[in-house]
């Protein structure tokens, strides 16, 4: 089972959680099917498993992937090196959400739509405690 997850850089909350989907599907074609719409002039920091996602009005940094029996120009792996350092606070956030153990184990629940319930409690616990840790609280 997987989810994607689109995380605010600042805040380092959870924005937006698509539905459980099968573990094959692809993130692509996941995040197409959804629909979802983002704010115009954000920039977007994404994996490259969105290879082709660029929505209008919003500036999508990616890492480049290497061509095919060649390699990446210095300055294209110091660009990759710079969204990599960009896009590496999300992981602290998904280790969050992986806190709740139910979100990483085998979920043997046999209840039709319990999964999505469960990922949208881990996250809302996650931003929970990320609002709770906020400087301004």
């Amino acid at each position: 089972m997987k989810n994607n997850l689109v995380v605010g850089l600042d805040d380092r909350q959870i924005k937006h959680l698509s539905g459980t989907c099968e573990g094959k599907k692809h993130d692509k074609k996941i995040l197409d099917e959804e629909g979802v719409r983002f704010p115009d002039g954000i920039a977007l920091y994404q994996d490259t498993g969105f290879q082709g996602h660029a929505p209008e009005n919003i500036t999508v940094h990616q890492p480049k992937k290497k061509p095919p029996n060649s390699t990446l120009s210095d300055a294209d792996k110091e660009r990759n090196r710079l969204i990599s350092s960009v896009r590496i606070a999300v992981e602290p956030v998904i280790a969050g959400v992986k806190r709740c153990h139910i979100v990483k184990d085998v979920f043997r629940n046999t209840k039709q739509g319990y999964e999505d319930v469960v990922m949208e409690l881990a996250c809302g616990l996650h931003n929970y405690r990320s609002y709770r840790r906020s400087p301004g609280y």
